[in-house]
Formats: C-alpha cells, sequence, structure tokens
C-alpha cells in the first residue's frame, strides 16, 4: 500500500511524528511550510497562530508536490492550535481536493486536543477516516510516543 505523510509543524512535534510514520511506513513524506515562514518564538509564535485560527485565515503555503491520486493512504498532521488542527492544513485540505481516499490524522499538542480531531475530520469529510491519534508533547516524551507510533500504525 503506498502511503504519504503531509504534515505541517511548528515546533517540530509532528515533525517527531512525521519521522516516525516515514520509517514505519515506509511513507512518502511532504512537510508544509507557510509562504511567511518566519522563526517565531515565545509571544510572537503564539499570537501568530492564535491570530490565524482566529481570524479563520489560511496562511498561503510554499509550493510542494502531492499528488493524492497516487497514494492508497495518507496519513495527515497538524499541530492543535486553540483547539483546532493548525490553520497551515485548512490550506492544504482546500488545496489538495482530497477526496474518495483512506486517511488517517493525527494532533500534536501540549496540554489537549480539544475537538481537533473532531474538526480535522470535518476537512476530509469526502474520505474514509480509518484512524486517528493524539500525541502529547513529542519533542519532550520521545520515547513513549515513538511507541505510541508503532501501536497505531499497526491498526492502519
Amino acid at each position: 500500500m503506498k502511503t504519504a505523510v503531509v504534515f505541517y509543524s511548528l515546533n517540530g512535534n509532528c515533525s517527531v511524528i512525521a519521522k516516525e510514520l516515514k520509517t514505519l511506513l515506509n511513507a512518502d513524506v511532504v512537510r508544509l511550510h507557510t509562504t511567511d515562514e518566519k522563526n517565531r518564538k515565545g509571544l510572537a509564535k503564539f499570537f501568530w497562530s492564535c491570530k490565524m485560527m482566529l481570524s479563520r485565515k489560511n496562511p498561503s503555503l510554499k509550493p510542494y508536490t502531492f499528488d493524492p491520486a497516487a497514494y492508497d493512504r495518507i496519513v495527515i498532521g497538524a499541530p492543535v492550535w486553540a483547539g483546532a488542527p493548525a490553520s497551515p492544513v485548512r490550506t492544504f485540505a482546500a488545496e489538495a481536493g482530497i477526496t474518495g481516499k483512506k486517511i488517517a490524522l493525527f494532533v500534536c499538542h501540549a496540554g489537549g486536543k480539544g475537538k481537533a480531531l473532531e474538526k480535522f475530520q470535518e476537512l476530509f469529510s469526502g474520505s474514509d477516516i480509518i484512524a486517528e491519534a493524539d500525541f502529547f508533547n513529542p519533542v519532550k516524551n520521545y520515547e513513549q510516543v515513538k511507541q505510541q507510533a508503532a501501536d497505531w500504525v499497526k491498526g492502519l
């Protein structure tokens, strides 16, 4: 089964999971980047992500190569911002036009997933959501989430 892992990561947490999934699933990986990507830190990072979520703006993405038709299964990951998947993934969902695919979703968070997975499912309602997972602080809890990821892919 040909698999792609598509993700956005601001702090590196989703990158940790994507790297594990690439190995575990022998997957192609597509990392999404915003066109105005800056090295935001501290409060600047917090305010930017809140502004994107509260304004419901979908930031533009740098060009990426991804053809959903080339894959049997697509794993999509995002950090949780204000109880929802990060806005760059909303941009991807709108641009990619993925329908009729087997999709697995994951979110990374530092304090709670809220309704992020439910909102994530809505972005890909035209496809078969086969699995979902949430990972708590992957950078800080690497060994734990590495095992969690390994257990999760067994059900995909």
